[in-house]
């Protein structure tokens, strides 16, 4: 006959059981607990974020006008300030420029639209070579090039933040960027001042020194870009500028039709 086993050794056989079965569980959700770490921090936590709300807003854009102005060193020498009149369309990508400033310049227009012209562009020349009216042309013919560092393709916002966004990953990877972000004010309009730098470039991996963006804080968009290449002794202490970019007046969804990219 089988005598039940005794109080204490039944304790201990529960015991037993209840710590395999504790175990069981702890194997079971670990692995998962640890392959949900989150990810280590990085200064540019906050430059992401901010950019992402800046996406989230532009997908809310249909098309815009405003007047961009842009200042860029081209074989050593920061030209004078062009100020263009702008228009864009995001749908499909359409973008006009017609030139106000400097003077030698002004009257100058471009135009593109992603499917027309075979992938070229649209230029009205100034002065006498203008006579003529709009001619196609490459968006990457070395006439249009020698006068700037980018091509209309890569014009506007959008294109902006599409660059940032990869930009801004790639150098969250690589653990060297420094940030500042602030609140500043740019042309009577509140921003978030978004300021990334890198101590050194030994390994040839950024293109710049310095970038500072400005994040209109009612609209959310960037709307001014700065690039400054490395100090150089006897040169600026923040580096000189490379390139800067505004867009004032800015005006979104205001309706732009196939007229406004005819040329």
């Amino acid at each position: 006959m089988l005598r039940p086993p005794c109080p204490s050794t039944r304790r201990l056989w529960i015991v037993a059981v209840a710590g395999l079965a504790a175990l069981a569980v702890s194997a079971a959700i670990s692995p998962l607990a640890n392959s949900q770490s989150p990810p280590a921090a990085s200064p540019l936590d906050e430059p992401l974020r901010i950019l992402a709300d800046a996406r989230q807003s532009y997908q809310n854009v249909r098309d815009y006008t405003c007047t961009m102005i842009k200042k860029e060193r081209l074989n050593g020498q920061l030209q004078p300030d062009n100020v263009v009149r702008m228009k864009v369309r995001n749908q499909p990508f359409s973008v006009y420029l017609g030139w106000v400033a400097p003077k030698e310049s002004a009257g100058q227009e471009a135009c593109y639209v992603v499917g027309k012209y075979n992938g070229q562009m649209r230029v009205h020349s100034q002065g006498i070579l203008g006579v003529v009216g709009f001619v196609t042309m490459a968006t990457n013919d070395p006439r249009v090039l020698a006068n700037t560092k980018h091509s209309i393709t890569e014009a506007g916002i959008g294109n902006l933040i599409t660059r940032f966004e990869r930009t801004w990953q790639q150098e969250r990877a690589l653990g060297l960027t420094q940030t500042r972000v602030a609140e500043y004010e740019y042309n009577k309009r509140r921003c978030m001042r978004v300021e990334t730098f890198h101590p050194d470039n030994r390994g040839g991996q950024f293109t710049s020194y310095r970038t500072v963006l400005y994040f209109d804080k009612e609209n959310r968009l960037p709307i001014r870009i700065e690039v400054y290449d490395w100090p150089r002794q006897g040169g600026a202490a923040d580096g000189e500028l490379i390139e800067v970019y505004s867009y004032i007046d800015l005006r979104v969804n205001v309706g732009l039709g196939d007229e406004a990219f005819n040329y």
